[in-house]
């Protein structure tokens, strides 16, 4: 088999809630070939994966999954479960995964990954020991791993980060990843967050250069009257024996700026082991700072926003001797302990053999073939950083209020929002003041000895970080996310233009561009999630709108985790046989996942007129808001009685219900979008708008004026039936493309005052030939005259071909062949029918492109006026 290509979804989508990645297969001719029908197949798999015999599989029974390959199961199937158990087996607990037949012998299998390299590799890994064992080729399953393991330690977040991320998760704070490494926006918009381990978008750039800086630390902690170790910045091999002898023996060098404990030596007693550690040092770094050894046990304070929320006492790694073991072989014992891992993975680090070990063991007198004496202690390091092998006891409760006064005024001095303060001294609970001092601070702290440490109580010190980060400041914005198959463009642009009104900084996602406090500054089709994202990184907003559509939720699923209120305007037959959606209940599933990802205490709107939205309620567990055309809609009565909310027209005005309570909102005829009513689709669409904005508890007054002051023009909703009169002919530009919105759009029409009604119509390429000829069909049956024309981009049609099927569907309404004229390109096409139209007479353009047509227009007068000269019928 191969692998044809791949998706990776980063949050919700339509196979599942949980992150995914898609293998699309290629099974070459093993399509219907069990794998009990290969030779050796199952018998080897599970010699080599025992971890198989875990999966209880779709049957959810003990070694289901063994159960299935003993009856025979398909190559895909068995791909998806060797995925599933590689993760597991270098630590990575996912679950998750199907296998589904596309046609023949193409597959697709969907799985749940935590970290995207790790599991595209994992992929890889099974389809080439499925290749193997079919080949009968050796396949060296102990390399993969290992080499699946360097994978996920180079892209596996760290202790610090994975527990903010979590801690603010649990709090309903939305996290977003930016970027490729470890950088996460916690929040939306202008109350959002930035942190990268413990940096935040909090910490002061200046105050993160102090800290590096150790000497400058020194200096300033000594201005405020602070305990540091006497030290100074020594040039020469010369100098540091001379400031050794002036501060005397024993000593400590050290890079200025350094982290990690890294080319620190503690502990130096004499000129000649002096001399050494300096001719070493100064091989990798240039400025090097020699101070007093204070002697004492090695603390780290962690202080968050002034609080100190942990202690810890390091210990720097070591090894017990046992008069038989060398050096090399006590270290290897020690990092058997299934507490120690690579990097940061586990609460304690394995001890690397390497140069700076040899080097250190060296200087001690030992090398690592050295038997060391039995109960012989010997440290591995002069530092006890996590990092290198050491491990923490928690102090937390032990440290006394003098201590936690000194650190305060340290983490304020150098005017850091996080920072790790390192004391030594004999007793963290008695005064440090002169049997002690502060050795460094450290921005950007780990917090890894806080969470799991050796011994002791585990503090939740990524919560303590969170907290501080989002005291006073809303964890979240109003969230508003629309679909549909029509009416969401003109859904999302009037809630934002009701939240606007209510005072929020609206962004907002469209057909038509990103907007950001309604200024346009990306124009295009924006409704899929990366525009999405550009939305909720901006800070300057605090309310999102985002369209949603169709082919982005398919292709890519949705770029946030939950929102506030989900709407649905109507799920109607467009788009079919695109990406895979072949039904309209496949379609149905596909738009309900904006429905599934509100939050909890949300609201999803349902348009109570419509089946297919109606089909979707179960998929729902949020709260829900019905609205309809008819006060006697079963489905929002009942939704009523349960305690929810129905928006309804009653006697020509817009109702809003909760229980018994009843509130007139307005008079339908003065919605703006309505056109004094006739537009019956955007009363729909209106309802669907205030039912968003009653979900996020606007004041109903304020819904009113938004409803009242939202208009069917260029500025507020182009292309939306927007109307313009060109030397008494009146325009109609309309953005329709399908049937139901051609029908609406002609509805609205047959209200209007004109003589000949004329259309200049086309259809996307994308669409079912059947599709089109609906459309071609309902035009022949409304129009008086008709120009064809297709849109600039064909989406894989032939030129000409959309037309001849819009003809052929014309002709079928018993339309007049000589009252057709095909104009292909859509500019022309318009220049045509307007030169054709008379006074009195109605143009309207299903467009693609709108500012090429406003442009046409206005070379015909000096201005376009509006649709003040509107004639409504009676």
């Amino acid at each position: 088999m191969k692998i044809i290509c791949f998706k990776v979804f980063q949050g919700k989508n339509i196979y599942s809630h949980k992150k995914c990645i898609r293998l699309d297969l290629d099974l070459e001719g093993y399509c219907e070939t069990p794998s009990k029908e290969i030779y050796g197949f199952n018998e080897s798999l599970i010699t080599m994966l025992p971890e198989l015999s875990k999966h209880r599989c779709g049957i959810d029974e003990d070694q289901g999954f063994i159960k299935r390959l003993t009856e025979g199961t398909y190559l895909a199937h068995v791909t998806e479960h060797i995925i599933i158990a590689l993760h597991n087996m270098i630590g990575v607990e996912i679950c998750y995964g199907k296998a589904r037949e596309i046609s023949g012998d193409n597959y697709y299998i969907i799985y749940q990954y935590e970290y995207k390299n790790t599991g595209l590799e994992a992929g890889n890994i099974a389809v080439g020991l499925i290749n193997s064992l079919i080949n009968k080729e050796t396949f060296d399953l102990s390399l993969e791993l290992n080499r699946l393991k360097e994978v996920l330690i180079n892209e596996q977040l760290g202790v610090s980060t994975l527990n903010i991320c979590s801690e603010a998760k649990k709090r309903g704070i939305p996290v977003l990843k930016i970027g490729e490494d470890s950088m996460f926006q916690l929040g939306y918009g202008k109350h959002s967050k930035y942190i990268k381990a413990t940096l935040s978008s909090d910490t002061s750039a200046l105050a993160v250069d102090i800290a590096q800086d150790k000497l400058l630390t020194k200096e300033i902690l000594t201005l405020h009257c602070l305990p540091v170790a006497r030290g100074m910045r020594v040039e020469s091999k010369l100098e540091a024996i001379l400031e050794a002898k002036e501060i005397g023996y024993p000593v400590v060098l050290k890079p200025q700026f350094g982290n990690q404990g890294k080319g620190v030596t503690a502990n130096i007693k004499d000129e000649i082991q002096l001399s050494k550690v300096y001719e070493l040092l100064i091989k990798d770094y240039k400025d090097i700072i020699l101070e007093k050894n204070i002697v004492g046990r090695d603390f780290r304070v962690c202080s968050v926003y002034g609080d100190i929320v942990a202690v810890s006492e390091r210990i720097a790694p070591y090894i017990l001797g046992d008069g038989i073991s060398s050096i090399r072989k006590l270290i290897e014992n020690t990092n058997e302990d299934p507490r120690r891992g690579e990097g940061h993975e586990k609460e304690l680090t394995k001890i690397k053999i390497d140069d700076a070990l040899k080097i250190y063991l060296k200087q001690k007198g030992y090398s690592l073939e050295s038997i060391l004496p039995k109960k012989e202690k010997l440290n591995l390091k002069d530092n006890a950083n996590l990092s290198t092998g050491g491990f923490a006891l928690d102090c937390t409760d032990l440290i006394c209020e003098e201590n936690i006064e000194i650190c305060k005024r340290a983490s304020s001095a150098i005017g850091l929002d996080i920072c790790g303060i390192d004391l030594i001294c004999e007793d963290i609970s008695k005064p440090i003041n002169n049997k002690g001092a502060i050795i460094e601070i450290n921005a950007a702290p780990g917090i890894r000895m806080h969470h799991r440490p050796y011994m002791g109580v585990q503090r939740n010190v990524a919560g303590d970080i969170v907290d501080k980060l989002f005291k006073d400041t809303p964890k979240s914005i109003p969230l508003v996310a629309v679909t549909g198959t029509n009416g969401k463009t003109t859904t999302t642009r009037l809630i934002g233009h009701i939240l606007s009104i209510a005072g929020y900084n609206v962004g907002m996602t469209t057909t038509s561009g990103i907007y950001i406090g309604g200024k346009c500054i990306f124009e295009g089709d924006t409704t899929g999630p990366k525009s999405a994202l550009a939305v909720l990184a901006n800070k300057d907003i605090d309310a999102a709108v985002l369209e949603t559509a169709r082919g982005g939720i398919i292709r890519e699923g949705l770029a946030y985790d939950l929102a506030d209120i989900g709407v649905i305007t109507n799920i109607t037959g467009d788009h079919l046989g695109i990406d895979g959606i072949k039904t309209l209940e496949e379609l149905a599933k596909v738009k309900a996942l904006v429905g599934e990802a509100v939050k909890e205490e949300g609201y999803v709107v349902i348009n109570g007129d419509d089946n297919m939205s109606i089909s979707i309620l179960s998929r729902l567990k949020s709260k829900l808001i019905i609205f309809s055309n008819n006060k006697e809609n079963e489905i929002m009565k009942i939704n009523i009685k349960k305690g929810g909310y129905g928006i309804y027209v009653d006697q020509g005005n817009i109702i809003i219900q909760k229980g018994t309570d009843l509130k007139k909102l307005m008079e339908i005829d003065s919605i703006g979008i309505s056109m004094k009513g006739i537009l019956k689709y955007n009363v729909e669409n209106a309802m669907a708008a205030c039912a968003a904005a009653v979900g996020l508890g606007i004041n109903y007054d304020i819904i009113s004026q938004g409803l009242r002051s939202f208009y069917c023009n260029q500025d507020q909703n182009p292309g939306r039936f927007n109307i313009y009169f060109v030397n008494d002919i009146m325009v109609v530009l309309d953005y329709g493309h399908n049937i139901e919105g051609y029908k609406c759009v002609l509805d609205a029409l047959k209200h209007i005052e004109h003589k000949k009604l004329i259309g200049v119509i086309g259809v996307p390429g994308d669409r079912l030939d059947s599709d089109i000829l609906e459309v071609g069909k309902c035009a022949g049956e409304n129009f008086d005259y008709i120009f064809i024309k297709e849109d600039e981009d064909r989406r894989g049609r032939s030129i000409g071909e959309v037309a001849g099927l819009l003809e052929k569907g014309i002709l079928k309404s018993k339309f007049l062949n000589m009252n057709m004229e095909k104009v292909l390109e859509e500019a022309e096409a318009f220049k045509t029918a307007l030169d054709f139209a008379e006074y009195g007479d109605i143009v309207i353009v299903f467009f693609e492109k709108s500012e090429p047509l406003v442009d046409i227009m206005k070379n015909k007068i000096d201005k376009i006026k509006g649709a003040d000269k509107l004639l409504i019928k009676s």
